[in-house]
């Protein structure tokens, strides 16, 4: 596996082989203790706390997947693509985990190495979060998840929904902003074209990426991916940028709502919707068996077909 500035990118080797090991362990769901990842080469974002924190980042595994919780400082990973296959194109990758914690493994780490195999650069954001008890046992009784695997493993269980994100996003809003400010103040160096730069987010993530686009006055971003988010009605700006989003029937943030979708088209901007048969809320990239597992490969399509990668990009 070869990369663009080894300097930055030993992190990112680092962090997917813990993942992939991280993935072999149990699918139980139940929630454990995890030591924190080493990330040397995660550049803190300088945007302040978080008030009322109750304590320091820690991390815990459910369903295989590694996750951070309390985090008050907010950093940028650069997953930077191999010189013969960069084509300038960057995605700035937000996971999810309803602003109480982030699900760094199948919804960021894993997302970006695919990203820069593809040649483009990608960015994992982790944002700051709204404070969870400062115990494991306090917060596992705060998450009212269930004792069953979500959509995706054998026995077809979905985790119930996370409660509702809480309205005030201006420290995410701001850490979104201050990612996008890096990746244009060092686009020379790390191979972007300022011009193509976009966000991709995952369930709260891809909340924080519709938010960043309908209240962001310093980003400007060429494309979205909100990928399993909230499907509500919104007023869309006269230069939002082109959407694609993704979605599976069985998820419960859908409930046949496709206000969205019908907010980008009503205003003339331009929009691809996936709605896939089956792969529930979380899937990543994918669970085996699921329909939605081939989304990745669509949004790709997608970037090649509307000239945000080259045509002879990466396959």
């Amino acid at each position: 596996m070869s990369f663009r500035l080894n300097a930055i990118t030993k992190s990112a080797v680092y962090i997917f082989l813990f993942a992939l090991t991280v993935s072999g362990m149990a699918q139980d769901g139940t929630i454990y203790a995890l030591e924190a990842p080493a990330e040397p080469e995660a550049i803190p974002l300088e945007t302040g706390g978080v008030e009322n924190q109750p304590s320091t980042e820690t991390w815990f595994r459910q369903w295989g997947d590694p996750m951070a919780r309390n985090i008050s400082t907010a950093t940028l990973t650069p997953f930077l693509p191999d010189p013969g296959k960069a084509n300038g194109t960057a995605v700035i990758v937000a996971p999810g985990g309803g602003f109480r914690w982030l699900s760094m493994g199948n919804e960021d780490w894993e997302v970006a190495e695919a990203l820069a195999k593809q040649g483009i650069a990608a960015f994992v954001l982790k944002y700051r979060l709204h404070p969870t008890p400062e115990s494991l046992d306090d917060f596992r009784a705060s998450m009212n998840r269930p004792v069953t695997p979500p959509s995706g493993s054998p026995d077809e269980a979905q985790e119930t929904p996370p409660q509702r994100p809480r309205s005030n996003l201006s420290n995410q809003l701001e850490d979104a902003e201050a990612a996008y400010a890096m990746i244009v103040n060092r686009a020379e160096e790390w191979g972007v074209d300022t011009n193509n730069i976009g966000m991709m987010g995952f369930s709260a993530g891809a909340g924080l990426t519709m938010h960043s686009t309908l209240n962001s006055e310093t980003m400007d971003l060429a494309f979205i991916a909100p990928i399993y988010g909230g499907m509500g009605a919104v007023d869309v700006p006269e230069n939002a940028p082109p959407m694609f989003n993704v979605i599976a029937a069985d998820d419960f943030l859908f409930n046949g709502n496709f206000d969205l979708i019908e907010s980008w088209y009503k205003a003339d901007r331009p929009v691809e919707f996936h709605l896939y048969q089956n792969g529930g809320h979380g899937f990543g990239l994918g669970n085996p068996n699921r329909t939605s597992n081939r989304w990745f490969d669509a949004f790709i399509y997608w970037l090649k077909v509307n000239e945000f990668l080259p045509a002879g990009s990466e396959e």
